[in-house]
């Protein structure tokens, strides 16, 4: 049954519903990876992509052939690369996590566990946390999404969803607790998971001068737009990471600061 048309083209009843289905998927994926080197790789694809339709509308041959085959290689490059994350998504599936998930069915989705853009998170508990820690020589690494809670990741430690306090942090981070190896995620006011894995740095530049804390905190930080605070053990010092480079040596205030300046509307609200 034909509804309307456009330039031509007959619009029925099942192209509404595919092309509602399209746009959804699409700002799905969207706000997935948005924030993730995925979509940088993700947005560099289409833009070859929607050349190759170019070249292909104006019967180029020779550059529609290069940009096709740009195009297959591409997805499967993002196949390749984000396996893992692949693989973790199909997982939530088929465990059956839908049905635990409260509320929304939709709810265990990555795309739906994101960072809202105002939370009162107490980042002087977090500051007295890593000096506290620094001062006995007890090594941390805190990560702090902006755009999206790194669901997947998260899920390879312990999902916790609590509320920040400092006996909390420093009880994860005790050198007899099984979480202390791992990374902490905090968004949204609240710790996410503890012992996270996160992706190492295969910088050449950085593997010799760091350890495995040192390179997992650039390692996210290069991959992602999340920002990291380290608490290195054999020395006691305190560093933050961002955008893949580190800065050592720093101070409570120095703390406190950094996370002022990458999320202002969060502190002012706290303070």
């Amino acid at each position: 049954m034909e509804i309307f048309e456009i330039y031509s083209y007959h619009f029925t009843l099942i192209n509404l519903i595919d092309l509602v289905l399209l746009i959804g998927v699409i700002y799905q994926l969207y706000r997935m990876l948005k924030g993730s080197l995925a979509f940088n790789m993700m947005a560099g694809l289409l833009t070859i992509y929607f050349a190759w339709l170019l070249v292909r509308f104006f019967k180029m041959p020779l550059m529609e052939t290069v940009l096709g085959e740009f195009t297959k290689v591409g997805f499967l490059a993002i196949l390749i690369v984000f396996q893992q994350e692949i693989r973790k998504f199909l997982l939530l599936i088929g465990r059956g996590r839908l049905a635990r998930e409260n509320q929304s069915i939709f709810r265990f989705l990555p795309w739906n566990w994101k960072v809202e853009k105002n939370f009162n998170t107490n980042y002087e508990d977090i500051a007295d946390t890593c000096e506290i820690l620094a001062s006995t020589h007890t090594g941390a690494l805190l990560i702090f999404p902006k755009t999206s809670e790194m669901k997947f990741i998260g899920a390879s430690g312990e999902v916790l969803d609590a509320h920040i306090s400092k006996k909390l942090l420093l009880s994860i981070f005790n050198k007899t607790s099984p979480l202390h190896d791992g990374a902490v995620i905090i968004a949204n006011s609240k710790i996410k998971a503890a012992n996270a894995v996160l992706p190492i740095s295969d910088n050449p530049e950085y593997q010799s001068k760091y350890g495995l804390r040192h390179l997992s905190a650039i390692g996210i930080t290069e991959q992602t737009d999340a920002v990291a605070l380290i608490v290195s053990e054999e020395r006691g010092t305190m560093a933050y990471a961002i955008g893949g480079k580190v800065t050592e040596n720093i101070s409570r205030q120095d703390i406190l600061d950094f996370l002022t300046k990458e999320f202002s509307t969060d502190l002012l609200s706290a303070r």
